[in-house]
């Protein structure tokens, strides 16, 4: 099986009962989603390796915001022995994108890039103004974008790592804390 479906082939493989897993931390999970998808986040799944052994055969879709945390998720289920593991191509941008269905609740997180962009672009700013006071200051915004850059190289973002820890991208707590059960449970 491929690593990458695109949106179409998305909505066949769910039509034939796939299973889709969301690996974007709880707050954007909550914000929004395809509609039957079950959130397993990125950082649960690292933390829970040794209990991914595959149980079933079913196919399995990882979205994410974009593509790379599906990536990496779908790296440590292969290595745990899953075979029908696909990617959606552009994650849940694209699949909006395609005006396949998306549930959204009001008020709701950013997306984990978004919160990263502002996070950045307000440390920036903040030094940028503070170095007209104190001029060293200048190489904190230096360092952020050098951090830019290393994320974009890499794909390894360690401010969204941080941000995806913060209070607000956590389980509300009216909602289903996360767990590996929709991904490794028996149909």
């Amino acid at each position: 099986m491929t690593a990458t479906v695109d949106t179409a082939t998305a909505e066949e493989l769910i039509e034939n009962r796939a299973r889709i897993i969301d690996v974007r931390s709880p707050g954007e999970f909550t914000a929004k989603r395809i509609p039957g998808s079950h959130n397993v986040p990125l950082d649960l799944l690292q933390r829970e390796k040794a209990n991914l052994a595959a149980s079933h055969d079913d196919t399995v879709v990882l979205t994410c915001a974009a593509g790379p945390r599906s990536h990496q998720a779908r790296e440590i289920l292969v290595a745990h022995g899953w075979r029908n593991v696909v990617v959606l191509d552009g994650g849940l941008h694209a699949w909006a994108s395609a005006g396949n269905p998306v549930e959204e609740s009001k008020g709701g997180t950013w997306d984990l890039e978004r919160q990263v962009r502002f996070t950045a672009g307000l440390i920036v700013l903040l030094f940028v103004l503070g170095s007209l006071a104190f001029e060293p200051l200048k190489w904190g915004a230096a360092f952020i974008g050098a951090g830019l850059v290393f994320a974009a190289i890499s794909n390894f973002c360690g401010m969204g790592i941080l941000l995806s820890k913060a209070p607000w991208n956590r389980p509300r707590a009216n909602a289903e804390a996360p767990s590996l059960e929709p991904l490794t449970k028996s149909a």
